[in-house]
């Protein structure tokens, strides 16, 4: 007797240690019973990696690592899925995931008197100019008057204009000249709302309003790395930047929108700066001009260089034209008095030097090159005079004759995106960085590196890092994801400047010979280290984390190995095609 209840406590142990080797773990969705508004949905997780898995009775794909992802189209009501795994030798585990999907709810009028939202754009405490506009759109009782302080009457939207709702008011306030809504005290506006039963509703907005003040405010950027901004446009990388500008430029605003100044670059240009990136100037300060003087194109024994006199440190903008290749520079608020330009002998990249004045106070320096190739430029203030530093091609296109920045993306508490399985981009692009380093160092390439082990390192101070150490090229190393498991996958790469685009193109290139799916060659890209004109950088996405394939593929040493030799071997591709 004891010998049988000894043998079948045996079997229980076994069945339990069989059983346990069974996992089922769902990444997305993060909870078994969900609750959502569109059809399509996507369930990713692990399981054990010998195990099949199935939904509701048909097999789903588990790679090697254990992920799977499944794609699942819902109809409106409640949906379950009941999941299976199974090991080789029977052992089960099941798990049911749910789901309540509901069409949105439609927007429904309001019925009693109340105001559901008020939205002013642009958003934000605002300094104002005559002519500027202010956007304003009011939900509360249909059939009302609804005006400002001063009368001016926002209008019901048709319902046909309105996805059929009553009730929708907007209108667009352009600033006087004689104003009689705001003054040069901020302060918050009131929204007066008279139904047409005679009851009175009034809202008040969040944000101030005051009129800029008639002096000039004359600003002065600071700091490091001092941005301007095209719009007030927003996305995860940030707004679209006009570029980098010296330190103790002056600009002239003419508005505020939150944070960001408006900056009034040339009479028919405006752009946007942060107020962390500048010191307002005392009362007395002029308006930002000059009269260019003389130019002067020379030399060194490393990079040839062009100058412009001026009395001011004035906004500026560059960018790369090809074919042929040319580097263009517009100066804000100059007008040209430049009657001479020295053209010295010692220069060996530049090919021409001339200007124009394109508006009243725009002056343009256009720079030919003698190679198709940019190879980088700088822009900077010796004292008030404009200097635009060009690098020359190199002497040998060969590896072993540059010195190449690599860049691990994210570190530290910047993990960047997760897999399936739990892996953080920051390792692997860690490991992907290594591999690189060694393909390039026994290619005889010196390379310098933002990071060795897993270190917080802010993006701007990698920015400052290779704008220091100034590199032949860069290339930042990051993969990326989606919220599509199922068909978002393979390799893409990443230029800002058109100039740039060639390197990009050709590590693409190699890259694709491994098999991997084409994501694209994205041009005009706002990731921080692709807004280096110093030197031709590129981004490159190796891979879709997202993706169970890649991720599978990442985590394989020898796989990483391959994709470093396919990024050096597209760099040898470009230095030929320099020649």
């Amino acid at each position: 007797m004891i010998r049988l209840f000894i043998f079948f406590f045996c079997l229980l142990i076994l069945f339990n240690t069989g059983a346990q080797t069974v996992t089922l773990k769902f990444v997305n969705p993060s909870k078994l019973q969900n609750s959502v508004t569109t059809p399509r949905q996507f369930i990713t997780g692990t399981t054990c990696k010998e195990c099949t898995l199935t939904i509701n009775g048909a097999e789903v794909k588990v790679w090697p690592t254990g992920a799977f992802a499944a794609e699942v189209n819902l109809k409106t009501g409640d949906t379950s899925f009941a999941f299976v795994a199974t090991d080789k030798r029977g052992y089960v585990v099941t798990q049911k995931v749910s789901y309540n999907y509901q069409l949105p709810a439609k927007e429904k009028e309001v019925n009693s008197y109340t105001v559901e939202y008020l939205r002013i754009e642009p958003q934000g405490d605002l300094l104002l100019k005559p002519g500027d506009h202010i956007k304003f759109s009011i939900k509360t009782f249909p059939g009302s008057a609804v005006k400002l302080e001063n009368g001016f009457e926002l209008l019901e939207v048709p319902v046909k204009d309105s996805n059929g709702i009553k009730g929708i008011y907007k209108g667009e306030y352009i600033v006087k000249e004689k104003e009689d809504l705001l003054t040069s005290t901020k302060t918050k506006l009131k929204i007066i709302i008279r139904t047409k039963d005679d009851q009175q509703i009034e809202a008040v907005t969040k944000s101030t309003f005051a009129l800029m003040p008639e002096r000039p405010m004359v600003l002065q950027t600071k700091g490091k790395l001092p941005y301007v901004l095209l719009g007030l446009g927003e996305d995860r990388l940030g707004g679209t930047k006009m570029g980098y500008l010296d330190s103790l430029v002056k600009l002239y605003a003419v508005g505020k929108v939150g944070e960001k100044y408006c900056v009034q670059l040339s009479k028919n240009r405006q752009a946007y700066i942060e107020e962390q990136h500048v010191d307002v100037l005392a009362n007395g300060s002029f308006s930002p001009s000059s009269i260019t003087g003389s130019m002067r194109v020379w030399g060194d024994t490393a990079f040839d260089y062009v100058s412009l006199i001026l009395t001011n440190r004035l906004p500026y903008q560059s960018f790369q034209e090809i074919n042929p290749s040319k580097i263009t520079v517009d100066v804000f608020g100059a007008t040209s008095n430049s009657n001479w330009l020295t053209h010295m002998s010692t220069v060996k990249e530049i090919k021409n030097v001339y200007y124009n004045q394109i508006d009243d106070d725009v002056f343009r320096i256009t720079i030919e090159l003698q190679h198709q190739q940019h190879w980088g430029h700088t822009i900077y203030y010796s004292g008030n005079n404009l200097v635009i530093r060009v690098k020359r091609q190199p002497q040998k296109l060969a590896l072993s004759n540059l010195v190449i920045g690599v860049d691990a993306g994210h570190g530290g508490s910047n993990k960047g995106a997760f897999g399936i399985t739990g892996i953080m981009e920051k390792d692997m692009t860690l490991f992907i960085a290594n591999e690189l380093q060694q393909a390039l160092e026994a290619e005889g390439a010196t390379v310098i590196i933002t990071r060795t082990k897993d270190t917080t390192y802010d993006n701007h101070d990698r920015f400052t890092f290779f704008k220091e150490k100034n590199p032949d090229l860069l290339l930042s190393i990051h993969l990326n994801s989606a919220a599509d498991p199922i068909r978002v996958k393979g390799v893409s790469t990443y230029y800002k400047h058109i100039g740039y685009r060639p390197l990009t193109q050709a590590i693409l290139t190699h890259m694709l010979d491994m098999g991997l799916k084409e994501f694209g060659n994205v041009g005009n890209f706002n990731f921080i280290l692709n807004g280096l004109t110093e030197f031709p950088n590129v981004l490159v996405e190796t891979l879709f984390i997202s993706h169970p394939e890649d991720e599978m593929n990442v985590l394989t040493p020898a796989y990483r190995k391959q994709m470093a030799d396919k990024i050096v071997l597209g760099i040898k591709d470009w230095l030929e095609s320099c020649k």
